[in-house]
């Protein structure tokens, strides 16, 4: 369990943003499971999901860098609630599955051509002796403005995406499990990138907000 609780260039929970962020949200309890729950909701809600903010170096990818942008795409959030963990010593680590994702915008679907995202990132804690998987990527304003439901955690089970969406639409679908990691595969998921997306910075000239806002607008 040492390698889970230890800090990284990414997961640099010993940056100043990110004990602060820790001291504000984990609460006065020192159960673990009341403290993981309490800083997920955090992460899902105080940190935007951006998909155009994607950005595969150490310091783009690292938890301070998502706290001082306030936003961030699914993996940049989930290796922000594995370092707010791990600020804990509660043991968390980094998992990755392929999955067909419905919630998009018409500017990800052109760069992209696909409605598969490789790769997709959650966190998984270790609480009562056993791993559970969290995904703080959509915050609740933004499913509310897909019409779908927010992910919930309790620290018991399992937190990820639901299959449809609150009319009954397809919303999610797993693919692939990639496994679990003690820090991020960078240099696996830029290859993956390369052979499957056009990578330009073409998103990076756009906001991810308006668009939703335009695309959901009535």
């Amino acid at each position: 369990m040492q390698k889970y609780i230890q800090s990284s260039p990414t997961i640099d929970f010993e940056h100043p943003a990110v004990q602060e962020f820790v001291q504000k949200h984990a609460g006065s309890s020192e159960n673990q499971t009341t403290q993981a729950v309490r800083l997920y909701y955090a992460v899902r809600d105080k940190i935007r999901y951006d998909p155009y903010s994607l950005d595969l170096t150490v310091k783009g990818l690292s938890a301070s860098n998502t706290l001082i942008s306030g936003r961030g795409w699914c993996v940049a959030k989930a290796i922000l609630l594995a370092a707010c963990c791990r600020s804990l010593k509660i043991p968390a680590r980094l998992g990755f599955a392929d999955i067909r994702n419905h919630l998009s915008t018409q500017r990800l679907r052109e760069q992209m051509q696909t409605d598969i995202f490789y790769w997709h990132g959650y966190t998984s804690i270790y609480l009562d002796d056993k791993w559970v998987k969290a995904t703080p990527a959509f915050n609740i304003e933004l499913c509310n403005k897909f019409n779908l439901r927010g992910l919930d955690f309790d620290g018991t089970g399992d937190s990820i995406y639901h299959p449809f969406d609150l009319n009954g639409n397809r919303h999610m679908e797993y693919l692939n499990d990639r496994g679990d990691f003690d820090d991020v595969p960078i240099d696996a998921i830029i290859e993956t990138f390369q052979k499957k997306y056009i990578v330009d910075d073409s998103l990076e000239k756009a906001d991810f907000e308006k668009d939703v806002d335009r695309e959901t607008a009535g």
